[in-house]
């Protein structure tokens, strides 16, 4: 049986089915996914909400992750506001702000959706592009049914096909990333991508960008990154003041929220954390292994990883995954003042600082985590490579060698989007976290005998 069904909103859906039981199969099929899919959903963020010590500022960001994939709701914004669908962070989410429309990041960590994906594209696919195709297949999903216009940057093979998918059910824009960041050739020609993106927005809104809502957009952007760079500054404190775990569901939600009112939320929780500091309350032991986490995304509700490490005895202070702090690490420094200037100072911002390993040359990636495990104080370090996900698993060993060279130990632990690898998961995140327990007190300075 086809799993394209004929296109109604979700609210209608919603509607037909809160007044009467479903009849047909298909009607019968899509509520079993939906009350799969909520039921996997709702569990993950109990299990979130049940860590503890998690901030009472971290509320909105659960009630977001809990409006989107419990409730199947929109996300919040004016009536007459389009939705434009991003697959990356490498599409400059200030281009879309300009425009008067609201990003979403569209990528999923469902395991329901990645189910019926797996019948959809070749069964050695990555799991992301399964659960974007199974979201789209069901449409139960209004930040998914609801889009105006997706826009796919072209950074691995699955993603350039994808497109070609998403073309047939809505309108898609494939935006060409540059291989090398160095070469102004290539440079030039992402800037001539995001032009060409522009008419594109304009198309679907009804509203053409000016040089003044471009530069308030910047500002607005700048905002958020200002805070997560005050975010940051508490993450590095030892002992922890925020679990790692709560701190990847805040930026979790940044893909559901306006950059505002994400931007405003994250001051209260900054101002939070302040507090804790001020007053030693913190959420991890002196000699707790504090554990990085780098690689392939991870995304709600796929969020097993970083809840085993925190689990099983770590403490997760560092996230250097592109749905994490990745994407709001540097600011956008302006020079030329002129609309020219903006439209390059974005795309220097989304390329040149991006330690995405779709570049050919990725020296930079390995210098930030070993800055990051610096600031960090980090102990160990998790490699995450989603089952498919070809380009982070490339990068694997060089990290592994780079890494051995400073003494900090690695981990590669591939998942795919079920959760019957969590046992197998667990016994080795466990056993990663006691083996720097143990080299820990190895190093300990030992106390002198008193002679009898």
């Amino acid at each position: 049986m086809s799993l394209i069904y004929n296109k109604k909103t979700n609210q209608e859906n919603n509607h037909e089915s809160n007044t009467k039981p479903p009849t047909t199969m298909e009607e019968r099929q899509r509520q079993r996914f939906v009350d799969k899919a909520t039921k996997v959903s709702a569990k993950y963020l109990r299990r979130l909400e049940e860590l503890n010590g998690a901030p009472e500022t971290m509320q909105p960001f659960f009630k977001v992750l809990k409006d989107i994939y419990v409730d199947m709701k929109n996300v919040e914004k004016p009536a007459d506001t389009k939705i434009v669908g991003t697959y990356c962070v490498m599409v400059p989410d200030e281009l879309i702000y300009a425009v008067g429309a609201q990003p979403v990041k569209l990528c999923s960590g469902s395991y329901t959706a990645f189910a019926i994906g797996d019948d959809l594209v070749p069964r050695d696919a990555c799991p992301l592009i399964k659960a974007v195709m199974g979201f789209q297949a069901m449409e139960v999903m209004p930040i998914y049914d609801d889009c105006a216009l997706m826009v796919v940057p072209i950074t691995c093979d699955c993603k350039k096909k994808m497109v070609g998918m998403l073309k047939e059910r809505v309108p898609t824009y494939s935006l060409h990333v540059p291989t090398a960041k160095s070469d102004d050739t290539d440079m030039e020609q992402y800037v001539q991508e995001l032009y060409q993106l522009i008419p594109e927005l304009e198309k679907v809104t009804g509203q053409t960008i000016s040089y003044q809502s471009l530069a308030k957009s910047i500002d607005q952007m700048g905002f958020a990154q200002y805070q997560m760079s005050k975010f940051n500054t508490y993450k590095k404190h030892v002992p922890a003041l925020i679990k790692g775990t709560h701190a990847m569901a805040l930026m979790n939600a940044f893909s559901y929220m306006p950059v505002e009112q994400w931007s405003q939320q994250l001051h209260l929780l900054n101002q939070e954390l302040a507090r804790r500091k001020k007053d030693k309350h913190y959420v991890s032991k002196d000699k707790q292994p504090r554990i990085m986490v780098t690689g392939s995304p991870i995304i709600f509700p796929n969020i097993k990883i970083p809840l085993l490490i925190e689990e099983t005895g770590g403490i997760l202070v560092g996230d250097e995954t592109c749905m994490g702090e990745r994407s709001l690490y540097d600011p956008t420094v302006v020079v030329d003042q002129s609309f020219d200037g903006l439209m390059r100072s974005l795309a220097n911002r989304y390329t040149r600082p991006c330690t995405c390993p779709t570049f050919v040359d990725n020296s930079q990636r390995i210098y930030r985590i070993k800055q990051m495990i610096a600031d960090h104080q980090v102990q160990g370090v998790v490699y995450h490579v989603l089952r498919g996900c070809l380009v982070y698993d490339f990068e694997y060993q060089t990290l592994e060698d780079e890494l051995g060279k400073l003494g900090v130990p690695v981990i590669r632990v591939e998942s795919d989007y079920n959760e019957e690898d969590i046992e197998q998961l667990r016994i080795r995140i466990e056993a990663f976290i006691e083996l720097i327990k143990l080299k820990d007190l190895a190093l300990r300075p030992k106390k002198p005998e008193i002679a009898g």
